[in-house]
C-alpha cells in the first residue's frame, strides 16, 4: 500500500502502541527483527500481500495464514499484534505500521537510515565502508542500510540519508563535468 496521509495517520498510533509494548517488555530489537522479516516477506510474496489486503478474504483465513507464516519465527507479541490488526480491519496498513515502527526504533537507538543506490549489489566490505562513513558524517550511533540496485548508474553510489543526498556515481560525475563544460563556453 502506498504511503499516504491517511495510511500514516492510521498507522501512527499502532506503531507507537507496538513500540510501547516492546519497550515495556524489553523487546524493541526482537520485535524490530520481526518487523524487518515481515516487510521482507510482504515484499517478496505478492500472494501474501493480496491475501492480507483483500476485503474478500475472511478474517479467519487471514489469521490462519498469519499463524502459518509466523510459526516459530515471530515473537508471540508480534503475532498477537498482527492478529489484532486483522480484527480491527487495519491489516492493509501493516507495511506502513512496520515502517513507522522501524523509524521509532531508529530514533530510540539514535540510528539513521542510509538508502544506497548502486549499479551492482554491494559486497559486505563495501557496505561496511559506507556504513562507517555515514556514521561519522551523521554522528549516529548506528546506520541501517538499504541497497537499491540501479544499473543505469554505471558505477559508484548515491547515498541518501534523510534529506541529504551524496552523489558519487559515474552518472553524477559526468553530469557535473557536462555542467562545467557548458558554463565555461
Amino acid at each position: 500500500m502506498k504511503s499516504t496521509l491517511l495510511a500514516t495517520e492510521i498507522a501512527e498510533p499502532y506503531s507507537q502502541a507496538l513500540m510501547s509494548l516492546a519497550k515495556d517488555q524489553n523487546l524493541t530489537d526482537r520485535i524490530g527483527e520481526d518487523v524487518n522479516s515481515l516487510l521482507t516477506v510482504l515484499k517478496e510474496s505478492e500472494d501474501l500481500r493480496r491475501c492480507l489486503m483483500s476485503p474478500l478474504v475472511s478474517l479467519d483465513v487471514k489469521k490462519v495464514v498469519l499463524r502459518r507464516i509466523a510459526s516459530d519465527q515471530l515473537h508471540p507479541y508480534t503475532l498477537n499484534f498482527l492478529l489484532l490488526l486483522v480484527d480491527r480491519g487495519r491489516i492493509p496498513f501493516v507495511e506502513e505500521i512496520c515502517k513507522q515502527y522501524q523509524e521509532l526504533l531508529r530514533k530510540l537507538k539514535q540510528a539513521v537510515l542510509a538508502e544506497v543506490t548502486s549499479a551492482v549489489p554491494l559486497l559486505e566490505a563495501q557496505r561496511e565502508s559506507i556504513r562507517q562513513k555515514v556514521q561519522s558524517y551523521t554522528q549516529a550511533h548506528y546506520v541501517d542500510m538499504e541497497n537499491v540496485v540501479n544499473p543505469d548508474l554505471l558505477g559508484g553510489v548515491i547515498i541518501k540519508v534523510g534529506s541529504q543526498i551524496i552523489d558519487v556515481s559515474l552518472r553524477g560525475q559526468l553530469r557535473r563535468i557536462g555542467v562545467r563544460l557548458t558554463s565555461t563556453t
